[in-house]
C-alpha cells in the first residue's frame, strides 16, 4: 500500500515523514484550531460555515493570515489530497491551522502554519445508522463556559478523558455536561433532543462546540416549519424525551436508540438526514 499524503504548509508529503520539532507550539500547548470537514460529489460540503468558524476562530486566537483560508484555497487543496491520496468521492478532510515559531506562554510571532489531511470514508453519502448508539453521560469531569469554549481546539483534554469513560462503559458515545450541570455535546457531536414536538439543542451559550451540522440542522428543521429552541438544558430530559440525535459535518445525523434504560425513536432523525444530502445553502446556490 503507498504511502497516504498530507499538505504541510502547501509541501505534499508522505505523512510518515512529517518531522514535528519539540518547539512545534501545538504539540506543546495546543496553540492551534482545526476544521473536520467531508468531502462530497467533488466539494467540501456547507464549505461557507467551516470558512466562517475557522477565520473567526483565527481572529479571536490573534492568529494571522485568516484571509487566506477562503473557500477557493481549502477547495483547491483539498482536491489536490484527495487526487493524489486516490480517495475517490467521499473522504474525511482535516485542517490543523496553528501558530508557527518558538516562545513559551508568550509566542513570538502569530503567524500561522496549517497541516491538510484527506483520509478515506466507508461509505459514500449521509446514511442513517441502522443501529441507533447507546449513550451514557460524563459526570467526572465538566467542560467550563467561556468565549473559548465553542473552538474546535487542539487542547482536547476534556474529550480525551471522556473517551477514556466511554470505553470503560462499554457505550458508543457518551454526553459531555458544562460546569453548570447541563447538556453541552458529545465526544465529537453536537446534541438534538425532540420532547413534547419541540426540538432542542444546547445554545452556544451554554459551552458547546459552534458546529457547523448544528447550524445546518437548526435550518433545515425551521425551513420544514420544526420549532427549534437553542437552550439550557437539564440532562434530566433524556429520561423523557421522544427521540435523541447526535450530529456532525462527517456522519451528518445519527441516532440514538437508548440510555440507561430509556428508548428512543427515529422518525425525526430519519427524515432530517434523507434531506441532508440534497440540502444546499442560500450561499452555495448563489455561487452556482
Amino acid at each position: 500500500m503507498n504511502d497516504r499524503y498530507i499538505n504541510h504548509n502547501g509541501n505534499l508529503m508522505p505523512e510518515n515523514q512529517l518531522a514535528i520539532p519539540s518547539t512545534n507550539r501545538s504539540l506543546r500547548y495546543g496553540d492551534g484550531i482545526f476544521e473536520t470537514m467531508r468531502w462530497m460529489d467533488g466539494d467540501i460540503r456547507f464549505i461557507q460555515y467551516h470558512i466562517e468558524r475557522l477565520q473567526t476562530s483565527m481572529e479571536l486566537l490573534h492568529l494571522e493570515g485568516s484571509s487566506k483560508f477562503d473557500a477557493y484555497f481549502i477547495r483547491e487543496k483539498a482536491a489536490e489530497l484527495v487526487r493524489k491520496n486516490k480517495l475517490g468521492t467521499d473522504a474525511r478532510i482535516r485542517l490543523n491551522v496553528y501558530r508557527s515559531g518558538a516562545g513559551l506562554y508568550s509566542p513570538e510571532t502569530n503567524k500561522a502554519n496549517y497541516l491538510l489531511e484527506a483520509n478515506p470514508l466507508d461509505h459514500d453519502g449521509y446514511r442513517l445508522n441502522k443501529t441507533g448508539v447507546i449513550i451514557d453521560v460524563y459526570r467526572e469531569h465538566k467542560k467550563s463556559i467561556n468565549s473559548l469554549s465553542h473552538l474546535k481546539s487542539n487542547n482536547a483534554l476534556i474529550y480525551i478523558l471522556a473517551g477514556i469513560e466511554r470505553k470503560r462503559l462499554g457505550c458508543d458515545d457518551i454526553l459531555i455536561l458544562n460546569n453548570d450541570g447541563f447538556l453541552c455535546e458529545s465526544l465529537s457531536s453536537n446534541i438534538f433532543v425532540w420532547y413534547n414536538k419541540t426540538l432542542y439543542t444546547p445554545a452556544l451559550s451554554e459551552g458547546c462546540i459552534a458546529g457547523v451540522m448544528r447550524k445546518v440542522v437548526i435550518e433545515m428543521a425551521n425551513e420544514y416549519g420544526i420549532e427549534v429552541v437553542e437552550a439550557q438544558i437539564s440532562p434530566e430530559i433524556l429520561h423523557e424525551a421522544d427521540e435523541m440525535f447526535l450530529t456532525n459535518a462527517i456522519h451528518g445525523i445519527y441516532w440514538v436508540m437508548g440510555y440507561k434504560k430509556k428508548r428512543y425513536f427515529n422518525h425525526l432523525s430519519k427524515k432530517l438526514q434523507e434531506k441532508l444530502s440534497k440540502w444546499q445553502l442560500t450561499s452555495d446556490l448563489n455561487e452556482e
